[in-house]
This record gives C-alpha cells, sequence and structure tokens, in this order.
C-alpha cells in the first residue's frame, strides 16, 4: 500500500470529515497492528495543528474493551480524536466520556490500510447530502420492507425509534461518526419475514458467487440461520444473554458512493450505495434495547427498498 494513498485518505479524515482547525488539539489513538494508518492520521492532522499527539497501545482482546486510563483521559481532553484500532472503541465508556466532554471524532474499528484507502476515497460532503435525501424518504415511515433478487422478503417496523444517519462529517462539539462513513440506519422494534445475504459477513467475510446465507425472522427475533458457523455464534451468545441475542437489531441503508465493489469487510461494504445490511444481536447502542455480546451484520446486494409501499430512491454507483 502506497503511502501515498494513506495520505490522501488521512488528509479526508482529518480537514474534511473532522475539519480540524490550527488552533485545535487532536489526538491519534492507535495500536501495535494499526500504526501504519495512525502514523498517516497523525501526519495529516500535525500538518494541520501542531497540538497533536499519538498514543499506541497493544490490540485490545475484544471489541468494545476500554483503552487504558492515560488514552481514555487525552481522548476527553482533546478537541477532536481519530481512532483506528484493532478492537473497536465505538462503544466504550472512554468515546462517550469524551464526546459528551466536548470532543469530536471518528472510530476506525478493524480498519485495514485497503479499506481505510478505499473508504476515505470519496467526497464526505456528497455522502452527508445522500444520507438526508434517504433520511427524508424513511423517517416518518411506519412500515419498510426490502425485497431482493436473491429472495430477501423483509417487513421492519421501526416503531417510536429514530432513524440515524452516519455521514463521516464531525465539525460540531460531541460529533462522533465511524470512519468510513455513509449510512441511514435503525434499530426497528419488531420485523417479520427473510433476509438473504449475499454479499459480506462475518466470520465468512465477502461470500462466493452463488454463497448465500437464509435467516427467518419472526417478531423481532431471528429463529432460523440457515449457517452452522453464524448459528453458533449467536448460539454462544445466547447462552450468556438468553433470547436477546436472537434479536433482528439493525437495518441499515448504504449511501457511500465511493465504495464501488465490495471487499470483505463489514466497516467498508455496509456503507457501500445501493446495499443494504441487516444485523442481529446487541442495538443498544443504536437506539434500541438489547445488550448483546454480539452485533453480526450481513451485507445484502440489490435491494429494492419500499417506505409504506414507496419505492425510496437509493444513490446509485456503477459496479
Amino acid at each position: 500500500m502506497s503511502t501515498d494513498g494513506l495520505g490522501t485518505a488521512a488528509t479526508t479524515a482529518v480537514e474534511q470529515c473532522l475539519a480540524l482547525g490550527a488552533d485545535e488539539s487532536c489526538i491519534v489513538i492507535t495500536d501495535d497492528k494499526r500504526r501504519p494508518i495512525g502514523e498517516a492520521l497523525y501526519n495529516a492532522a500535525t500538518a494541520v495543528a501542531d497540538d497533536t499527539v499519538v498514543l499506541q497501545y497493544p490490540p485490545g482482546d475484544q471489541h468494545g474493551e476500554e483503552p487504558p486510563g492515560a488514552v481514555a483521559a487525552a481522548m476527553a481532553d482533546a478537541d477532536a480524536f481519530l481512532a483506528p484500532t484493532t478492537k473497536s472503541l465505538s462503544h466504550t465508556r472512554a468515546r462517550g466520556d469524551a464526546c459528551d466532554a466536548g470532543a469530536r471524532g471518528a472510530t476506525l474499528p478493524g480498519i485495514t490500510e485497503e479499506v481505510f484507502v478505499t473508504g476515505l476515497d470519496a467526497d464526505y460532503d456528497a455522502i452527508a447530502a445522500h444520507c438526508a435525501d434517504v433520511l427524508d424518504q424513511v423517517a416518518d415511515a411506519d412500515e419498510i420492507r426490502v425485497t431482493t433478487p436473491a429472495g430477501t422478503d423483509i417487513v421492519v417496523e421501526p416503531g417510536t425509534r429514530p432513524w440515524h444517519d452516519d455521514t463521516g462529517i464531525v465539525r460540531d462539539d460531541g460529533d462522533f461518526s465511524n470512519l468510513p462513513a455513509g449510512e441511514v440506519f435503525v434499530a426497528p422494534e419488531t420485523a417479520n419475514g427473510t433476509y438473504v445475504v449475499d454479499g459480506t459477513m462475518r466470520p465468512h467475510g465477502l461470500l462466493d458467487d452463488g454463497q448465500q446465507l437464509r435467516f427467518e425472522v419472526e417478531n423481532g427475533y431471528v429463529t432460523e440461520i440457515s449457517d452452522d458457523e453464524i448459528r453458533g455464534q449467536v448460539e454462544a451468545a445466547a447462552d450468556e444473554v438468553g433470547r436477546d441475542a436472537y434479536t433482528l437489531a439493525e437495518l441499515g441503508i448504504g449511501t457511500n458512493v465511493g465504495v464501488t465493489d465490495l471487499v470483505g469487510s463489514v466497516l467498508l461494504d455496509e456503507k457501500a450505495a445501493g446495499t443494504v445490511h441487516i444485523a442481529i444481536g446487541d442495538n443498544a447502542g443504536i437506539g434500541g434495547d438489547t445488550d448483546a455480546p454480539l452485533h453480526l451484520d450481513g451485507i445484502v446486494r440489490e435491494p429494492t427498498v419500499y417506505a409504506d409501499g414507496e419505492v425510496v430512491d437509493l444513490p446509485e454507483v456503477e459496479r
């Protein structure tokens, strides 16, 4: 991976997404496995603001694990932060406390150099506009239906839960986003139907041509899973939290027109314009009430989305 590619992506994150000011403080949090990305972001930030530091620590053991205390304190004390780490800091107390203290920033969980360069090679102001357009079409709908040629036919009901947009634009105090960004999403109150994943899903990564993972959903819970490995993950979580592990946790719509091909990274592929992703498990951090030790997103290709029976105009990208 060329340093020029990393540098260009880092500049997009620092200057367009964060709009870092010369008089602001910025902290880059990274770990031993993501050091090249951390260094690229540090170099881009120091080109703008002298008060920039990078903190590096060993990779955590699991997503959501709290960073070292010194890292948490530095995040809360900064004006802006960027966190390319192996394990996600998105739903940690450290990240939440930092935003509550007025810091703005973005986490880049599990980011790879390929995903970083691909996902940040985009116009994030345009992505924000696509998010606003999709949000306007779905936000007041009582019922969202998704169908696909592969066999998906599922209806979700948001109920009183709000839709959210992840634009990548974090310019105001307390703002937070993942990067790469570009999606509109909701934690449904209930759902019924079938969805067929034919894009990307952990632990498989990018599925082979013709490979499909089928899920049946009744009254907001996944009742049948065709894949043994994914079923095993959910069953293991259910041993800990019971039926909540089977919650139909999220419906998301990708809006990042810079993602022209799925690459096998959920972080990137769920943002691809013209796709939908549906998740099982935890949704407490996105407006739901299920606290579970897993959140499994599956990307669905070629969806048609209906909001109260009207076709939703999705952002398009040539693939």
